[in-house]
């Protein structure tokens, strides 16, 4: 049974800066003890971008060092917060496909992960937006991904979520093509489930009859009100990474708040 830890929005920042009082650096530090001390074992750690606040070259620098503590291996992508030049200067060690693309496709004896590049920037002024987006060349190398995968269903991991949250500010950074995206999903009907980050929440449910998971940041989180057009908006609640686990009949997503939580159960 394949299982993958997951994080995204990490958000690095240069050593001594700070995020609505937070240390991205302490609380991602916290997540990589916590998966290598419970989770060493994973299959790989995927990352789903938003990996800097400010794509600068000292918070890629810092955030590389980070990650070379974890013992499982790493698959990473990139999201709106993120510069592509920048970041493969400094992630030597990531090959981006033959379009130049921060994606990437894994085989595991129980299914097929594709890790998309939704960063809608470079040949473009940096950022033209925080929406996501795939273009022509992406789409179509999604669609060789879906096409030959044979019998193993599809996990894909992408930055920016396809399809309306219930946030009206996040929902207007959403992958902005969306129907395009799902009509390559659907052609195929191989993809078990979605994952995503952006929204800093967790929430769940399904789209189009696919089902989706997205997961909280390591540092802040997008407060509760639904109606809120401010996107600006950050909360000091729990970090958190997802673990996804493949069974038998499917697959399993599951929440680690790792900064609260407890090993070992109380005796009544």
């Amino acid at each position: 049974m394949t299982k993958l830890i997951v994080f995204t929005d990490l958000h690095m920042v240069p050593e001594g800066i700070s995020i609505i009082g937070l240390d991205p650096f302490q609380r991602l530090a916290a997540g990589i003890d916590h998966v290598n001390r419970y989770h060493a074992d994973a299959d790989r750690v995927v990352i789903m971008g938003d990996l800097t606040h400010r794509a600068d070259r000292a918070s890629y620098d810092r955030l590389r060092g980070l990650l070379d503590r974890l013992v499982p291996p790493v698959a990473i992508t990139i999201g709106n917060h993120d510069r592509r030049d920048i970041f493969l200067e400094t992630f030597s060690n990531v090959t981006p496909d033959d379009d130049g693309f921060v994606q990437q496709t894994i085989d595991f004896p129980d299914c097929r992960i594709v890790l998309l590049d939704t960063l809608f920037a470079p040949p473009y002024d940096y950022p033209n937006s925080h929406a996501g987006f795939l273009c022509h060349a992406r789409l179509a190398s999604l669609d060789r991904q879906l096409e030959t995968a044979g019998d193993r269903p599809v996990l894909l991991f992408m930055h920016h979520p396809p399809h309306p949250t219930g946030f009206i500010g996040m929902d207007m950074m959403r992958l902005a093509n969306e129907t395009d995206f799902y009509e390559v999903v659907k052609r195929r009907g191989n993809v078990l489930h979605i994952f995503a980050g952006h929204v800093h929440r967790t929430i769940s449910g399904s789209s189009r009859g696919i089902p989706f998971s997205i997961f909280k940041s390591p540092v802040h989180q997008q407060p509760m009100p639904f109606h809120s057009p401010d996107t600006s908006l950050s909360v000091d609640e729990p970090a958190a990474y997802g673990i996804v686990v493949m069974t038998d009949t499917g697959v399993l997503v599951h929440t680690e708040d790792y900064e609260i939580a407890v090993r070992e159960a109380a005796v009544a």
